[in-house]
């Protein structure tokens, strides 16, 4: 950037927006630039970090930043609500301080933010901060957050809210056996591999069949999109036993920290999508009397455990992810020497 005028600035930003694929008239614009900045971005990297809960991926995503002095985009798809600190492990003070972190605490639980506005608002932050960085880091454990980065995001049709509630009587009414069976004649594709114990997930899909008269799984992704960046995927592991034991002292901390407390400060929105969530519906439980305090806490510990199974399992089938022990950082580091 040294030695270029205003101008020309200008019409980089222009361009590497347009470039990076962002679906707005406005961010479309073409300005014609020198020769050789239509490869602007192939040059750039976007470093993927990922790992199961409670692994150290803050811890090794900051050294990583600092080295090449870059920011941090956090894929965690719970630590970008305001509410939602201590039970979401978000970064201490002192480390959002060390290095500019971005979609953390961002958003309101109340908000319906979801994987597509993820996607969306992360190719818009990327066309920003690759004009001044050759390298970012994105880090985080959200595994459709991660995808929707990496290969983009299904073209699915917004709900209109009289479909929506007109389901959710119907679950009350008929419950949610009724939804599966009609999911089963609209769309026996995705019935044949949705998970049936998923509420959420049949009443989407269901939702989708009804308002546009197509199957849900007519809308699934056939292809991967294209990155005009570069995509390195990373990854922590350890022995699964020193992760649990990380995991069930983790819980611990989250409680001597006030975890029970940030819960019962947020009971009244329980039935928001965003919490969902180990850590708070456990609480939510105890809060109404169907298990005690300590019964609670275990269940936190276990879920969150079987979490991590579902991270790592999911993480072990994408074979572009390069693995390294946890505590290897200086490997890491290395790795993109």
């Amino acid at each position: 950037m040294v030695g270029e005028n205003n101008e020309t600035i200008r019409k980089k930003k222009h361009f590497l927006t347009y470039r990076i694929g962002l679906q707005t008239t406005s961010l479309y614009t073409f300005l014609y630039l020198p020769s050789g900045y239509d490869l602007y971005f192939m040059e750039k990297t976007l470093i993927v970090l990922v790992g199961p809960t409670g692994i150290g991926k803050t811890k090794a995503s900051i050294q990583l930043a600092q080295h090449f002095n870059t920011e941090i985009i956090s894929s965690d798809s719970r630590q970008i609500f305001k509410e939602l600190r201590i039970g979401t492990a978000v970064p201490a003070k002192h480390e959002l301080e060390s290095v500019r972190h971005h979609f953390i605490q961002t958003h309101s639980v109340q908000s319906n933010y979801n994987a597509s506005k993820f996607e969306f608002d992360v190719l818009k932050l990327l066309s920003q901060l690759f004009i001044e960085k050759d390298i970012v880091v994105m880090a985080g454990g959200s595994m459709l957050y991660i995808d929707a980065v990496c290969k983009g995001i299904d073209d699915i049709p917004t709900v209109d809210a009289e479909t929506r509630d007109l389901l959710m009587l119907r679950l009350e009414e008929e419950g949610i056996e009724s939804m599966r069976l009609q999911l089963k004649q609209l769309d026996p594709d995705y019935y044949s591999r949705v998970d049936l114990k998923n509420p959420k997930r049949i009443l989407h899909a269901l939702e989708i069949c009804l308002m546009t008269g197509k199957p849900y799984s007519s809308f699934l992704r056939k292809t991967i999109k294209k990155r005009p960046f570069k995509i390195i995927k990373t990854g922590l592991t350890c022995d699964r036993d020193i992760l649990y034991k990380r995991i069930n002292m983790r819980v611990d901390k989250m409680i001597a920290d006030g975890l029970i407390e940030e819960a019962r400060s947020i009971y009244r929105y329980k039935h928001l999508n965003a919490l969902n969530t180990v850590g708070y519906k456990e609480l939510f439980a105890y809060f109404e009397g169907a298990v005690d305090k300590e019964a609670a806490i275990e269940q936190i510990k276990k879920n969150t455990r079987n979490y991590a199974r579902k991270q790592i399992t999911w993480f072990k089938k994408d074979k572009e992810i390069k693995w390294f022990d946890f505590e290897d950082t200086e490997g890491l580091i290395n790795y993109f020497r």
